[in-house]
């Protein structure tokens, strides 16, 4: 998998110098291609960079975060914004959320949510990806397109690289290489990942209860899903409903 082009936006310069330190851009796929102090200079570089992912405060001069994107998703539609700021409050959320962020993060950040936040949105990127690819991919992207629909259409079941191995007729140790090279994350956290996105719409627009919830999803335990759910939300799954139902 190529990497992924990074812009950094904030108009603190610590901040900035704190992300390229302190994080492990290269363990994640990733390269930071550009940086922006103010709202005007971060839509140039989106325009000139091209970053597959911005990582922007809300609160930077010129222009804000949510105006930036706003303005940005007419002409590049697949870039994921990720917006990382001060600012605990649910009508920020809600706004961002109607912009389509892919995640929203409060500083100071911690480095292992942030991870885990990259590697889920890897996995959005892929899902668009082969949502837009043609025919003529290639056989690796076909056999990996293959695999995912299958997790996304058995999710309910035990699954394992083991029992993907027979239903494909490959090597174990070869499916698992496919998820690192064409998704860039391993299997289990891609798996963990459809997972949860299901479960937050399940939450989300059905009555079902969390153990029925935990069993659509994978989980015989309710008690194991609700420390998966919460290790990916920092939320429980009753705390992720009445947060979004009851605003």
């Amino acid at each position: 998998m190529k990497k992924l082009k990074v812009l950094l936006v904030d108009d603190e310069i610590m901040i900035r110098e704190g992300f390229k330190r302190l994080f492990p851009w290269d363990e994640h796929d990733c390269e930071i291609v550009g940086e922006a102090a103010d709202g005007l200079e971060a839509l140039g570089k989106i325009d000139s960079l091209l970053p597959d992912i911005v990582i922007m405060d809300i609160n930077i001069p010129i222009m804000n975060g949510l105006k930036v994107i706003q303005s940005s998703r007419m002409k590049h539609p697949s870039t994921a914004f990720v917006i990382v700021s001060g600012y605990d409050d649910f009508a920020y959320c809600q706004q961002a959320l109607r912009l389509q962020i892919t995640d929203y993060i409060l500083k100071p950040v911690n480095y292992e949510e942030f991870g885990t936040c990259i590697d889920n949105l890897k996995v959005s990127l892929f899902q668009q990806r082969i949502e837009s690819s043609d025919a003529d991919k290639k056989q690796e992207e076909r056999v990996i397109v293959g695999i995912t629909k299958f997790l996304q259409e058995h999710l309910a079941e035990e699954i394992s690289l083991a029992a993907l191995a027979d239903e494909f007729h490959l090597n174990s140790q070869y499916i698992s290489q496919l998820f690192k090279n064409e998704i860039g994350v391993g299997f289990h956290v891609y798996l963990t990942n459809i997972r949860m996105e299901k479960a937050k719409k399940l939450l989300l627009t059905t009555a079902l209860s969390i153990a029925e919830i935990a069993e659509l999803t994978g989980y015989n335990d309710y008690r194991v899903f609700t420390k998966v759910f919460k290790k990916s939300e920092n939320i429980t799954p009753t705390q992720y409903r009445r947060e979004f139902l009851e605003k």
